[in-house]
């Protein structure tokens, strides 16, 4: 049997599984029952400056009758009494003492004020401290959070005001909403972080109410910016971890990155594993379906490890890595088509339509002429089969530039798979094809030639 345990940073917990800071570790109570359910560690929901917090906090994205595809808030940082989360959080430790216990904190820009809140979570035993500069809503406006995580120059003062004055592993959580994530990394890395986490929330507003014309969620008939997240954020969230995994200033450090954003099944939690992540935060997951969520996370993750030969957390941890590239290291020759399988087709024509109007109009509607195509039982018909008349989907794969659209629009799984075939080019780059001819990049004549000369037909 797999094993889940880790060491974060010289922070080890069970399995790599952690609530992230947010409303399932609001308080001692929560974590508690937490970690009876199994979790491997909580990252406690962020002390710090005082707030007061609104109510409605929630909005969320829905689609086609699925539920908390993406929730928004708008609450802000811990609203209890300091000193009520720090005995909590002596507490926590003390009854579960091989769970990671790390504190979430936001202040002022003031060193003063810094060396005042770790100073008391060191007091409380925890594992560590995670710097939150990610918030994009309430917080920001107060020059903290996102204000911080935005400007590199303040994420590596405040982080070396951390550091300099603790014995504690410090965790820097970054904020999506920026241009380029590997600079604010760069920056906490050069105030003395110990380990990344990302993401926090994206800045958003989620839905406006056509009846009422309210922007939800309404707060007293006004509406503001929040922060985004749940299953809708993972893409992103997968694309900025690889960006920190690929960077060689971040792989030079050998820190390590605490990966969430969109972190629903076991299969997400693998996936962030498999790009770079050696710990896993989950929040809205949580938030939607309880702290029981985590016997499906760790089942499901053990049995996938066994069934692909992996020990440890470290052996899945950056395995994917190795396919990442830039688009010019990407191989040109490399052909794909898309095949049908009429077995499967359900005769929908949604591959027909996407082809036909939005892409490369390569899916032909065939009249099978009265062949039957996978006859079944027909209620309407007594049982009695009968021909399937109905015109089928057929690709045209030598005009196919294999985009994948109509694989992706299928509603059946395995009915349009992505064939590779051979396309009869030697193998070549952009960046190697450029260097060795700069004028294809630069005329359309060139571009042209050169196509002509391969063989390469667009239609």
């Amino acid at each position: 049997m797999a094993d889940l345990s880790i060491d974060f940073a010289g922070i080890r917990s069970p399995n790599p599984f952690w609530l992230a800071s947010a409303p399932p570790t609001n308080s001692g109570a929560q974590i508690h029952r937490a970690f009876e359910y199994g979790w491997g560690g909580a990252v406690w929901k962020t002390i710090g400056a005082p707030v007061l917090n609104i109510s409605n906090r929630y909005g969320s994205l829905s689609i086609g009758g699925q539920r908390m595809l993406a929730i928004n808030n708008v609450e802000l940082i811990s609203d209890r009494p300091l000193d009520v989360n720090l005995r909590e959080i002596a507490e926590i430790k003390r009854l579960w003492p091989d769970r990671a216990v790390i504190v979430s904190a936001m202040v002022d820009a003031d060193p003063q004020a810094w060396k005042d809140i770790v100073m008391m979570i060191e007091d409380t035993g925890a594992d560590g401290i995670e710097l939150n500069y990610g918030c994009p809503q309430g917080m920001s406006e107060r020059g903290m959070g996102a204000a911080v995580g935005q400007v590199p120059e303040m994420c590596q003062l405040n982080t070396h005001w951390v550091t300099s004055v603790t014995r504690l592993p410090v965790i820097v959580k970054l904020t999506p909403n920026i241009t380029h994530i590997v600079d604010p990394a760069h920056a906490a890395l050069a105030g003395g972080a110990h380990a990344l986490s990302l993401i926090n929330t994206i800045n958003s507003v989620t839905r406006v109410d056509l009846d009422t014309l309210l922007i939800t969620p309404s707060i007293g008939g006004r509406g503001t910016h929040g922060g985004y997240a749940g299953p809708a954020v993972k893409p992103i969230a997968l694309n900025m971890l690889t960006e920190l995994m690929t960077d060689e200033g971040v792989l030079r450090s050998g820190v390590p990155i605490s990966g969430m954003g969109g972190i629903a099944t076991w299969r997400d939690a693998a996936e962030f594993l498999l790009l770079g992540a050696s710990s896993l935060q989950v929040c809205t997951a949580a938030m939607q379906h309880g702290y029981r969520i985590i016997d499906d996370l760790t089942d499901g993750l053990s049995n996938w490890m066994d069934d692909h030969g992996f020990a440890t957390i470290a052996d899945v941890t950056g395995r994917s890595l190795p396919q990442m590239s830039t688009f010019g290291g990407l191989d040109l020759s490399h052909q794909s088509v898309a095949r049908i399988d009429q077995n499967k087709c359900i005769g929908c024509d949604l591959c027909y339509a996407a082809c036909n109007d939005t892409a490369h109009q390569c899916i032909d509607l065939v009249s099978p002429g009265g062949v039957t195509v996978d006859p079944g039982y027909d209620m309407r018909t007594n049982g009695r089969q009968v021909a399937d008349t109905r015109p089928r989907p057929v690709v045209r794969e030598s005009d196919c530039v294999g985009c994948a659209l109509c694989a992706n629009v299928c509603p059946v799984d395995g009915c349009i798979t992505m064939v590779t075939v051979p396309s009869g080019r030697e193998s070549v780059t952009w960046d190697e094809l450029t260097a060795q001819r700069p004028e294809i990049a630069q005329s359309w004549a060139a571009m042209q030639a050169y196509r002509e000369e391969v063989g390469i037909e667009i239609h």
